[in-house]
């Protein structure tokens, strides 16, 4: 990350954890809080995703508590450079779903692609839809989560 964008100090107000993404029109913007981590890292690989499929390379810090509970400490900064254009659907022949399915296909998918992008690994290209799309479609949900859970675990060590 380079030092110009690195934010200067810690977020306003109590300690709790939260998400910032650097633009450079605006400076750093927090741009999610709560009060544990998982809503934050859930918003902000989503809105990572979000800012790539415009073309965007955002840059983002994830802020929490210090060990001690009252301090701030930098917990995480991601950089993981702009998307290639919009989203591609998968080119390989799909059959059509119900409204309960979709919504279902598209859950797994927000967290499959969310914990991704928590793990650092950024799904731009078009085979790597493929990829996230076939997965989606042959795992039920419970095992998209268990996979997600494995992502994260693996980033924390």
């Amino acid at each position: 990350m380079e030092s110009d964008t690195q934010t200067a100090t810690p977020p306003d107000g109590p300690v709790r954890f939260v998400a910032t993404f650097y633009q450079a029109e605006s400076g750093w913007r927090l741009a999610a809080e709560a009060p544990s981590r998982g809503p934050v890292d859930y918003a902000a690989a989503e809105m990572i995703r979000t800012m790539q499929s415009r073309g965007q390379a955002p840059i983002v810090e994830i802020w929490g508590p210090a060990p001690n509970g009252t301090d701030w400490q930098r917990i995480e900064a991601l950089a993981p450079g702009a998307g290639a254009g919009p989203v591609v659907e998968a080119s390989e022949e799909r059959h059509q779903h119900s409204a309960r399915e979709e919504r279902l296909l598209d859950r797994r998918n927000q967290v499959l692609t969310s914990a991704l992008a928590r793990a650092g690994l950024s799904v731009t290209q078009p085979v790597d839809d493929a990829a996230v799309a076939r997965m989606v479609d042959v795992l039920d949900e419970e095992t998209v989560r268990s996979v997600a859970r494995w992502l994260s675990q693996a980033n924390r060590q």
